[in-house]
């Protein structure tokens, strides 16, 4: 990997954890929280590509949880968001069905793997009481990822792409 393509997913996952960790609700049920982390792994993924979506999503991920105090979330974070970044990103460089699907996508893989990994930490109830608050970080962040993503390659003037 070039070093122009790491500084940049570095620097892209400092900002979406530092973004993350402005706005953090906390969700005692679940021992979890609420932050704008999907719409920084969403952006990314859809300005950047895979690559690009799936290293952003790992590091600030894990690096949110390592700072807001939940360091048990930490391992299943890299991969959940990980692999949500990685789809965003690949689905959105397909047509343009494909690319409404992925976002799906994003979302069911951040949803069904925070209540897997819920009802392994805490239980069944705990997994359960998961699913809506997952569900309506996930979903906002992936449809504020869509005008942000829109004005920020209007901005450029040219297409921001490094997966190619």
């Amino acid at each position: 990997m070039q070093i122009k393509k790491i500084t940049l997913y570095a620097v892209l996952a400092a900002l979406t954890s530092a973004v993350s960790l402005l706005v953090i609700i906390p969700i005692p049920g679940t021992n979890g929280i609420i932050t704008l982390c999907d719409a920084g792994i969403a952006i990314t993924g859809l300005l950047l590509g895979p690559t690009a979506g799936l290293f952003v999503g790992a590091i600030s991920g894990g690096f949110i949880d390592l700072l807001a105090g939940y360091p048990q979330w930490i391992l299943f974070s890299l991969l959940i968001h990980g692999v949500q970044g990685f789809v965003f990103g690949y689905f959105f460089q397909q047509k343009k069905f494909l690319k409404s699907l992925g976002l799906v996508l994003g979302v069911i893989i951040m949803v069904v793997g925070y209540a897997l990994t819920t009802g392994l930490l805490y239980g069944l109830g705990a997994a359960i009481a998961s699913i809506p608050s997952n569900l309506f970080q996930s979903t906002f962040g992936a449809l504020i990822a869509i005008p942000i993503t829109t004005m920020l390659k209007k901005a450029t003037g040219k297409r921001l792409k490094f997966d190619h």
